[in-house]
C-alpha cells in the first residue's frame, strides 16, 4: 500500500503518532474488505482543519460546515500494468472530531481510527445510505476495529475503552 499522509493542522499535535495510526486504520480496513494491504493500493490520508473540511464539504457536498471526516473516491477507471489502484482521499477535521471524541467519551486515537476506517471502506465502495448497506459497512468497521485491539463503535458508550490502536513495537 502506497500511503500519503499529511498532517495539516496543528490540532492533530494532541494525536500521538498520526502516521502509525492512519496506516494501521487503513490496513485493517482493506483487510476486512478482503484486499491485501501490502497489495498495488494508492491513497491519501490528510489530518486537516475544521475550516478545511468545512469548504470541501461545501463545495462538493453543497453542505458548508464541517464535518468528521470526507471521503473522496478516484474515479475507478482502468489502472495500467503494474500501477498502484487509487483509492482517493481522506480528510479529517481536527476539531470536529475531538469534540465528538470528548462528548462520547472516547479517547480521541480511538475515533479517528474509527474515522479513518469508516472513511477508507467509503473509498471501496461501501455506504450508509439506507439500513441494509449500513448494516454492512458498520459490520466491516466493528471487524476491523476489533483486529485493532479497539472496542464496537455502535455498542455500549461505556465500553469506549483506553486501548491504544497503534500496534505494539
Amino acid at each position: 500500500m502506497d500511503l500519503d499522509i499529511l498532517v495539516e493542522q496543528d490540532g492533530w499535535t494532541r494525536l500521538e503518532a498520526p502516521e502509525a495510526l492512519a496506516r494501521a486504520a487503513v490496513g485493517a480496513a482493506l483487510t476486512v474488505a478482503g484486499l491485501d494491504p501490502d497489495g498495488d493500493i494508492e491513497l491519501c490520508v490528510r489530518f486537516a482543519g475544521d475550516d478545511e473540511v468545512a469548504g470541501l464539504n461545501g463545495t462538493y457536498r453543497g453542505k458548508p460546515r464541517p464535518t468528521n471526516v470526507l471521503s473522496f473516491p478516484a474515479d475507478g477507471g482502468p489502472v495500467a500494468d503494474g500501477a498502484p489502484r487509487l483509492l482517493g482521499d481522506i480528510v479529517l477535521a481536527d476539531g470536529v472530531i475531538a469534540r465528538e471524541a470528548e462528548a462520547q467519551g472516547k479517547p480521541l486515537a480511538t475515533h479517528a481510527c474509527h474515522l479513518i476506517v469508516h472513511g477508507t471502506l467509503h473509498l471501496l465502495g461501501y455506504d450508509h445510505e439506507d439500513d441494509a448497506s449500513a448494516e454492512i459497512m458498520e459490520a466491516l468497521e466493528v471487524k476491523a476495529l476489533a483486529a485493532l485491539g479497539l472496542p464496537d463503535p455502535y455498542g455500549d458508550p461505556q465500553q469506549a475503552g483506553t486501548a491504544s490502536p497503534l500496534p505494539a513495537h
